[in-house]
């Protein structure tokens, strides 16, 4: 420990062995406790040092609350790569005068000695001033009139606390018995590390046709034809289940069956036939040639294309008979399927890491390596907490030594403390609880959770349904519950997602009680009639298109770190803000599908950049109204009608008035 101590400097993940994270441009808050003996006054600042080493200018911090002795300050970093963050607390020789000198000389207490104390810290402090600006000579002039002692105390103490000299140096301040934290690395990723908006979608659903009696699967070609209608929603990622060859050993039939005609499809996560593995394509979805004319066209689209990655294998796989010593061996000498009770997958099995660490680190790398020459630089990674963490460390280290822009989602609805822990190794994105939390109450303290404690380690994706997931809210709630759901996915989470159907409702359960979907596409094929539910208006793509172009048009909509929820003062009504910079946006949701709710909102106006007793013109970017708002606010949100308001903040100087929805 230094002169000065610095304690618990946050955000720190692992004690600092492993880095915190930030997308370029993210704005976060660096805090230490800092403070030392006796009266004198302390002051902190944060020293950022980029990609290059070299520290940058060094940023202020703030005592967040009077007395607790913990500071603050909020950083920017601007560009991609490692950097570091380290927190300096030194002691303020000219804060403690000036306190002492606003006492001792109005009491007339050792007036000339003060005075005199203070001329010598002003001569030190000018050294450190830019003769650039006139702020040196403004010093070093402060030093002489307290020198001047046939002026009045006072007239010579007014002269020191003038604003300009305060400024000049509130920026370049006198700092003595300097003490620094450790450096504590910093990960700097692209945006899309924390901001996206995902689509999901079977390739072999779209295009699927009937020729004679038979249902022929869709392709790459056939699914390319999907693609501007996905771009057309607002989406930037495109996310595909497995698209490799599927095993023909348990094949699995519609809802999960057993036994499987010779007809069906089978499971995209039971990779690997005769036709090959991880690095091969289903043969029905077309080349390599295909492929790539998918990406290109998704390219030309602005969407990015996502690609599954699920580290198991069919029965067929090629590695199972290669790499026996991969799989984990039964008595009987038979391999031993996945299981995640009560779901049985008899079609696929696990990979065992023990025997081989090194040898399927390489091939995984290898794997990855190359559908990132086919243009990949997502990947969607299926169940990682089933895995070694120290085999992700590895695997996504490597990748991102070489390729920092590569961006792994982990696909893990597990424990907090793995969720977390994939994150510090290095998935940049992971998928969260959000699909079970829908009470306010829940909402607010995971998010809460997720916005400040978790987030320099962990950024979620909310995703509003999957192929395996049909929360029951969707199921009892109609058409309403699918607005609900989306709004707050869109606007509480930087990256959010939805799996294709969704914008159609489709609701239906395998059963009472289940979350597995009737007919799941996991099992089977399922051609949608796009255009016939557009033209029908069965479709909530309106709204999906609507928030996807919200969020493009307010920054503050694309950062974690910012949510701040608001007083409601009925439970079924939830409010939230978001701030970057001047942009400013206030959500409020009706959370209950079925029937109409009213409240009063009671606003956090500093929270909004807004004085307590000012109002503001607001837009709501759903509907194009302009309400003004200011601490109190009454909102009537009816579910299929108006089931939330999503409000641009435009600050006025107007105050007063009595502001409604």
């Amino acid at each position: 420990m230094g002169r000065i101590p610095v304690l618990d400097v946050r955000p720190l993940v692992d004690c600092g062995r492993r880095p915190a994270k930030a997308v370029a441009g993210e704005t976060f808050e660096v805090t230490a406790t800092v403070f030392r003996e006796g009266h004198d006054a302390v002051a902190a600042n944060v020293v950022l040092r980029g990609p290059s080493g070299r520290p940058g200018p060094w940023i202020p911090m703030r005592e967040l609350a009077p007395g607790t002795d913990r500071w603050g300050a909020e950083v920017t970093p601007d560009a991609e790569g490692s950097w570091t963050y380290a927190v300096e607390a030194w002691s303020d020789p000219i804060a403690t005068w000036r306190h002492a000198a606003k006492i001792k000389i109005p009491a007339g207490i050792d007036s000339e000695l003060v005075l005199a104390e203070g001329a010598e810290l002003h001569e030190r402090a000018a050294k450190g001033v830019p003769k650039k600006g006139g702020g040196r000579e403004a010093v070093l002039a402060v030093a002489d009139t307290l020198r001047d002692a046939s002026r009045p105390a006072a007239v010579r103490l007014a002269a020191a606390l003038a604003p300009r000299v305060v400024e000049t140096l509130d920026r370049h301040p006198l700092r003595e018995l300097l003490t620094s934290s450790p450096k504590f690395p910093l990960r700097v990723e692209r945006e899309r590390a924390l901001y996206g908006s995902w689509y999901e979608f079977f390739p072999r659903s779209e295009g699927a046709r009937t020729v004679d009696g038979r249902t022929v699967p869709g392709n790459f070609r056939t699914a390319a034809e999907r693609l501007p209608a996905v771009a057309a929603m607002g989406f930037d990622v495109v996310y595909l289940p497995p698209v490799h060859p599927i095993g023909e050993t348990h094949r699995k039939g519609p809802n999960n069956s057993l036994s499987a005609s010779p007809s069906d499809v089978g499971v995209p996560w039971a990779i690997g036939s005769p036709e090959g593995g991880h690095d091969a394509l289903h043969p029905d979805l077309g080349t390599f040639e295909d492929f790539d004319a998918f990406v290109v066209r998704a390219r030309e689209l602005r969407l990015e294309i996502a690609l599954d990655f699920a580290l198991q294998c069919s029965p067929d796989h090629p590695w199972v008979e290669k790499h026996p010593d991969w799989f984990h061996q039964r008595p009987d000498g038979s391999i031993a399927y996945a299981e995640n009770p009560p779901k049985k997958y008899q079609d696929i099995y696990p990979i065992a890491f023990d025997k081989d660490m090194d040898g399927i680190v390489e091939e995984t790398v290898r794997v990855l390596r190359h559908w990132m020459d086919h243009g990949i630089r997502i990947f969607r990674v299926d169940n990682p907490h089933t895995k070694p963490v120290v085999f992700w460390e590895r695997v996504i280290g490597e990748i991102n030594k070489d390729d920092p822009d590569v961006v792994f989602l982990a696909e893990a609805f597990t424990r907090p403390a793995m969720m977390r822990t994939l994150g510090a190794i290095g998935f940049q994105q992971s998928y969260t609880y959000f699909t079970w939390r829908n009470t306010k109450e829940e909402l607010t303290e995971y998010l809460t959770e997720l916005s400040r404690e978790t987030a320099a380690q962990m950024r979620p994706n909310f995703w509003v349904n999957t192929p395996d997931i049909l929360p029951g809210y969707l199921q009892k709630g109609g058409r309403p519950a699918f607005e609900v759901r989306a709004v707050l996915a869109a606007t509480l989470s930087p990256s959010w997602g939805v799996y294709a159907g969704y914008e159609l409702c489709e609701n239906t359960p395998l059963r009472e009680g289940s979350e597995e979907y009737l007919d799941s596409e996991k099992y089977e094929l399922r051609p949608r009639d796009w255009e016939s539910a557009e033209r029908a208006g069965r479709t909530i793509t309106p709204l999906i298109t609507n928030l996807n172009r919200i969020r493009r048009r307010h920054p503050a909509l694309r950062r974690l770190r910012n949510l701040t929820f608001h007083d409601v003062d009925n439970p079924q009504v939830i409010a939230y803000s978001k701030r970057s910079g001047s942009n400013t946006v206030l959500v409020v949701v009706n959370l209950d599908p079925h029937h109409t709710q009213e409240a009063t909102v009671s606003l956090n106006m500093p929270e909004l950049g807004l004085d307590w007793h000012e109002t503001a013109p607001v837009r709501d970017e759903l509907t194009g109204d302009t309400y003004h708002w200011g601490r109190a606010n009454y909102v009537r949100l009816e579910p299929g009608v108006t089931p939330a308001h999503v409000l641009a903040l435009r600050p006025s100087p107007q105050t007063g008035g009595s502001p409604t929805s």
